[in-house]
């Protein structure tokens, strides 16, 4: 498993990456914002609609369908539009949105796509993604359909805009794009969820892939800096179909506000106006009741039931105990996966603002002393071996983190086929970013090598195999067997049982 590591790791240690700044490395340690709901912003099922069918604080407009539980922006119907805004604006600078919603269609590619906004006024409906063009605010898209013909989507784009540009459909915005990762989001077992956060002037996407149940499992996607975003504005959520066609559900939409540490945090709203007050104590007090007639009837329906858990339910047996330890085994492999492609990722943004720094201050003073071009690239060279050392610390803490994983897998006391299954899946998933990271890197060091000139990588160290092919495949024989033989235990124990009936 090791192996395919190795290419990525020579890159990463023939292109080098400064060393972290002080502050950089101590962002983590640093004070997290004071985070409140807002529940103004926000919405959520079950009992998501009122009776007069309209959202609390939202509207809908367009195809939009609100239901107990979930908002349907568009249906799998061609030429659909749809949209949900917030009534009121935001009072606040800073904000955080989570956001969980499903994309899915029976054909293999969909269209058009989704869209999460933060807009100086509504955009209630238009032509990109549903909503109004020439916006005032940020759009992050999640686009289904490659219209460029670039094969880079399904992806996720951020797109800023001063409310004079025209969105470029034709290139599915990557002419106007400020950060984009390209990420799947369509037909997946689980509701996808994506994390907004705007906090000093810094906007962060993080998406959790809907691969796992695990509402904290979020992937680094995109980051855009010196972002400035409107004071006020409205958020909102829209989707449309073309040609093809998706279901676009939005199960909730979260908005948190944010406050910088030592500052005084927002008192909340005094009170509730008395009209507000009096009609949401009315249907509370309506829901209480209609949920104590369900308890009596309830009880009158089945008088031997005393809300009692089921002896079932208590107590645990042998193989449902097995069960849960090689689940809680794998899940605890997957999450250190998800850091290490999480620490991949965060490389990879460093070493494009690098690269992008490096050859800013190279053109400038090639420009103004042309002599002292020789001497800048030499500077650079000199820069990027003092940095070795810290990159070969940081790819040996990764290497440590894939050791640890490896190990954890053969330390495993009862395997599964569904263990096996979902270690091969997640293996598969960390390969395929691994090779998106290493095309990106290619690309990097094509565009910065000068014509005629050969990049030379430095001779490095061979590394140690981490688990070698006789002991994988021998490891997930012993697996096969273990199986088989508990499937036919499993089989005469019940065979046995059935005699007795």
């Amino acid at each position: 498993m090791a192996a395919p590591l190795a290419p990525l790791v020579l890159l990463l240690l023939a292109l080098g990456r400064p060393a972290l700044s002080g502050a950089q490395a101590t962002e983590g340690a640093a004070a997290a914002p004071h985070r409140r709901f807002e529940y103004k912003y926000s919405f959520k099922g079950p009992h998501l609609v009122q009776a007069d069918g309209t959202v609390p604080f939202w509207v809908h407009t367009g195809n939009a369908i609100p239901s107990a539980d979930q908002i349907r922006i568009t249906t799998s119907l061609k030429s659909q539009k749809g949209s949900v805004w917030t009534k009121n604006k935001s009072i606040f600078e800073y904000w955080e949105v989570e956001v969980t919603f499903r994309v899915t269609g029976r054909g293999r590619i969909g269209a058009d796509g989704l869209a999460i906004w933060f807009t100086e006024e509504q955009g209630l409906e238009g032509p990109v993604f549903g909503a109004a063009d020439k916006w005032n605010g940020v759009g992050i898209f999640f686009d289904s359909f490659d219209n460029d013909g670039k094969k880079n989507n399904p992806g996720v784009i951020v797109v800023g805009n001063n409310g004079k540009l025209l969105y470029d459909h034709q290139n599915d915005g990557s002419t106007q794009a400020l950060a984009s990762c390209q990420r799947d989001f369509r037909n997946k077992p689980y509701p996808v969820r994506v994390k907004i956060t705007y906090y000093q002037k810094t906007l962060t996407v993080l998406i959790n892939n809907g691969f796992t149940p695990d509402k904290e499992d979020y992937e680094f996607c995109a980051k855009v800096e010196d972002m400035v975003l409107p004071s006020q504005g409205y958020f909102g959520i829209s989707a449309a179909t073309g040609g093809l066609a998706d279901d676009h559900d939005v199960l909730s939409f979260l908005t948190f506000q944010l406050t910088e540490p030592g500052k005084e945090a927002p008192t909340p709203d005094a009170e509730i106006p008395q009209k507000d007050k009096e009609k949401y104590q009315e249907e509370f007090e309506h829901f209480q009741q209609e949920l104590d007639k369900k308890k009596e009837e309830f009880q009158r329906e089945h008088p031997d039931v005393q809300g009692q858990p089921a002896a079932d339910d208590v107590f645990e047996t042998v193989s449902d105990r097995e069960l849960r330890q090689i689940f809680e085994g794998q899940n605890r492999i997957h999450l250190e996966i998800k850091q290490l492609n999480r620490q991949l990722d965060m490389i990879l943004d460093e070493q494009r603002k690098y690269v992008s720094a490096v050859t800013e201050e190279i053109a400038k003073r090639g420009a103004g002393s042309p002599g002292q071009q020789g001497q800048v690239f030499q500077q650079g060279i000199e820069t990027v071996v003092k940095t070795q050392e810290e990159v070969i610390r940081q790819v040996k803490e990764m290497r440590s983190s894939v050791t640890d994983a490896l190990r954890s897998i053969s330390g495993a006391q009862h395997p599964g086929s569904a263990g096996v299954y979902e270690t091969t899946q997640h293996f598969n998933d960390i390969k395929e970013h691994l090779h998106v990271v290493k095309r990106d890197i290619e690309h990097l060091v094509q565009r910065n090598t000068p014509s005629g000139e050969k990049q030379k990588c430095p001779e490095l160290p061979p590394f140690p195999s981490c688990l070698s092919t006789m002991h994988f495949f021998v490891f997930v024989a012993v697996q096969t067997v273990l199986f088989i033989g508990y499937v036919m235990y499993r089989s005469q124990q019940e065979a046995a049982a059935k005699k007795f009936f």
